[in-house]
């Protein structure tokens, strides 16, 4: 199974348009056009077709997280001490 067909695959199990997929891919600052995503989702003997590399399937997959879950909490906001009730 290609990198294509997975993309495919993602695309229409979580039904993404292009636009949805171009705003995730710029939720990690990677930036695609819609007619450079299109080359991925042609057959293979189509003269535009183009494989879908590692890291465009890598960058859309860390978008789809925040996607769907929101962005990571920010290290100070995890990391403070939880205050003791006193029992006076």
């Amino acid at each position: 199974m290609t990198n294509n067909d997975i993309f495919k695959k993602l695309r229409v199990a979580l039904k993404l348009r292009d636009d949805d997929i171009v705003k995730i891919l710029a939720l990690v600052d990677f930036r695609i056009s819609k007619s450079e995503l299109g080359a991925f989702f042609r057959k293979e003997d189509h003269p535009k077709y183009m494989e879908c590399g590692d890291q465009v399937l890598r960058n859309f997959l860390n978008g789809l997280v925040i996607h769907l879950r929101g962005p990571m909490p920010k290290k100070e906001e995890t990391n403070k001490p939880k205050q003791k009730k006193s029992n006076v």
